[in-house]
């Protein structure tokens, strides 16, 4: 075999070597072999190296025995439990000492197309997803033979369909365990026509673990698909409970994060000695955006962020629209899921400080707990925007699960309000149209505020933050003392009543108090659970922030976008027809224009001002965003190119013209 030369920002081949080859360096858990596969030409001056990373992980380690079912897992000759996962490194061929870590959601890559000059590296974490090119996976083990219940739900389904998968997630479907046993009589089947109905057990005999795609009724059986006689009704969603095997150890996948980091921070080699690919870092920072700004939260809270040899693993983490914790350190987790009913994730620790949860009778607890008691902690900054309260109940990580007051943030804590955005804002910028498309199943056009350009200042914030110790700026969100948040209605927001439109209320995404069982370690969102469904116990009060007389939010950092509005940029959407119609539209953001002219809106009976009235002419609009961004980037919230992107957009613009 040829010798492996060791280029520090040069291309590096790495050969792939077998198991055979790698001996063993005592018992302590981390990354064993790095397998680079390839080495392409990025962006100019930089070069991707990607492939699949080894790792091993001690199951009686205090490090470890948090990690769900990791007893039950098969072990190596050491007594190890192994894993893998994919991993892809852009760095600059000049190298630097800060690595940006993006966590993947479900698989994809979400990242800033900038590398902003950084080392940046995304890996795999999620072992339910099918391995497929171009997404980042993690292989886990089976922890075979043990059992527990399971929940599926189905929505929206074709009208008529007779036969669907059993899967979880959403934008990527994942296969849900197998069941013990086909017999129906030993599960469950239940439909409901709203979120607060009664649920309907549907008889045993009248449905089947079956395919009836080319079969009729009873079907062809299939344990991972369901039959239902007679067909699904979308008016109804469907919920199906049954006893699965053969769970994976899914919270391997915190583990795969920590030993990978670890590995590119501290080590000169892997076991094989093949060399670091990273190069020199002296700053590690981690960004997720909603399901994996939810993963960040929970690896910080579970104690993740101290590697096997009790060193910080991420200096400062950003997640970023995020609600809950991440559902994966449980056996059965659906970590792909999305605040829906009978999900869990809402229900342990959502807050940054210490807060004693006697709404739900759940202790004193806070993110950084485990984090404190191993001097650990990362500099945190949390950014989000409207959607997050609409869709994925936000409102306890701010004032707590009573409602009652503002939970104090700790030194090491910023948080970021990006207001009248949908979730993770538009990427459009908000001046071509005004609005985005339409997004799927929603009445309303999409919000077209963007939240990319606030959130780049902040990671920056984070960076120098890190880096060279200055600090950010001040925390800038709603809260109650300052008459911000209220409930989520109409009234109370002061909405503008706007003929025709739509209304708030009736749009929130209910934050349920639910009982998963005595197995369901809920402060940690982790464990066994033991009742699906759950059981109700209530619902807990939430805010959402008030708006102007435009039907816009006025708290926070708004973009330059909501500066200069073209109409009312919404957290919430309508849905347009299925399960649910008229509610909430998941977590999308919707638009409403404003009138093009005074007669306009005088005929339409229109209490917000029109364009006409606000800006006279396209000249007018152009000026007033060029103001807009001048007072931003004075305020340190939009950085040079993002400046000049915005005014460039609203010169292109058809606002105002004819």
């Amino acid at each position: 075999m040829k010798p492996l030369r060791h280029a520090p920002f040069g291309a590096l081949r790495y050969a792939l070597l077998g198991a055979t080859m790698f001996m063993s360096h005592g018992a302590d858990a981390r990354l064993t072999r790095i397998e680079v596969e390839k080495t392409a030409p990025d962006k100019p001056g930089y070069e991707t190296i990607s492939g699949r990373f080894h790792g091993e992980v001690d199951p009686k380690d205090p490090h470890n025995t948090i990690i769900t079912d990791i007893a039950a897992a098969p072990r190596n000759a050491r007594g190890m439990v192994e894993y893998s996962a994919t991993f892809a490194i852009t760095r600059p061929l000049a190298g630097s000492d800060v690595l940006f870590y993006d966590v993947p959601n479900r698989g994809n890559i979400l990242r800033d197309p900038d590398p902003m000059g950084f080392v940046r590296v995304v890996s795999g974490w999620q072992g339910d997803l099918p391995e497929d090119v171009g997404l980042q996976t993690a292989r886990v083990p089976v922890a075979a033979g043990l059992t527990g219940p399971v929940l599926a739900r189905f929505v929206d389904m074709p009208a008529g369909v007779t036969s669907l998968p059993i899967t979880g997630s959403i934008g990527r479907p994942t296969p849900r365990p197998l069941p013990v046993s086909l017999d129906t009589t030993k599960a469950r089947l239940m439909r409901l026509k709203g979120d607060s109905a009664p649920l309907e057990t549907i008889k045993p005999a009248d449905w089947a673990f079956a395919d009836c795609r080319t079969v009729p009724f009873p079907g062809t059986p299939d344990p991972a698909r369901i039959c239902l006689r007679g067909g699904f009704d979308p008016k109804f969603a469907y919920t199906l409970a049954y006893e699965g095997k053969d769970p994976l150890v899914l919270g391997l996948g915190f583990a795969a994060t920590r030993d990978l980091v670890a590995f590119l921070r501290h080590a000169e080699k892997d076991d094989a000695g093949h060399p670091n690919p990273a190069g020199k870092i002296a700053y590690a920072i981690a960004s997720g955006t909603s399901q994996s700004g939810n993963y960040v939260r929970t690896f910080v809270h579970l104690g993740f962020n101290a590697d096997e040899a009790g060193r910080r693993v991420f200096d400062g983490v950003n997640p970023n629209i995020a609600a809950r914790q991440v559902p994966l350190n449980l056996r059965f987790g659906v970590p792909g899921g999305a605040a829906g009913l009978f999900e869990p994730g809402s229900e342990g620790t959502l807050w940054w400080t210490r807060y004693n949860d006697k709404a739900r009778g759940r202790g004193v607890s806070s993110f950084l707990d485990r984090c404190h008691a191993s001097d650990t902690c990362p500099k945190v900054v949390e950014t989000f925007g409207s959607a997050e309260f609409w869709g994925l109940r936000m409102s306890p990580g701010l004032i707590g699960t009573d409602g009652r007051a503002d939970l104090p943030l700790p030194p090491e804590v910023r948080r970021y309000y990006f207001p009248s955005t949908t979730h993770g804002g538009s990427w459009s910028g908000g001046f071509p149209t005004g609005g985005d498309p339409t997004p799927p199943g929603c009445a309303l056009p999409g919000n077209a505020v963007s939240s990319m350009e606030s959130l780049r200042a902040a990671q920056m914030m984070l960076v120098a933050w890190v880096r060279e110790g200055k600090a950010p700026l001040p925390s800038r969100y709603p809260t109650l003392k300052g008459g911000d948040l209220v409930e989520a209605n109409a009234k109370a927001m002061g909405w503008p009543d706007i003929v025709g439109a739509p209304v708030p209320d009736g749009k929130l995404n209910s934050l349920l108090n639910y009982d998963f069982g005595p197995g369901y370690k809920t402060y940690d969102t982790s464990g066994v659970i033991g009742v699906q469904p759950p059981r109700v116990l209530g619902a807990l009060p939430q805010r959402v922030p008030r708006v102007n007389a435009d039907g816009n939010e006025t708290s926070g950092v708004p973009a330059v976008a909501l500066q200069v509005p073209l109409g009312s940029h919404l957290g919430w959407n309508v849905k347009a027809g299925g399960y649910e119609a008229g509610g909430g539209c998941g977590f999308a953001g919707g638009f409403i224009p404003f009138a093009r002219t005074k007669a306009e809106r005088l005929a339409h009976h229109d209490p917000r001002l029109s364009l006409e009235e606000r800006y006279h002419d396209h000249a007018g609009f152009v000026a007033a965003v060029r103001k807009a961004v001048a007072r931003q980037q004075a305020a340190g919230w939009l950085l040079e190119a993002d400046a000049q992107k915005l005014i460039a957009q609203a010169e292109a613009s058809k606002v105002l013209i004819d």
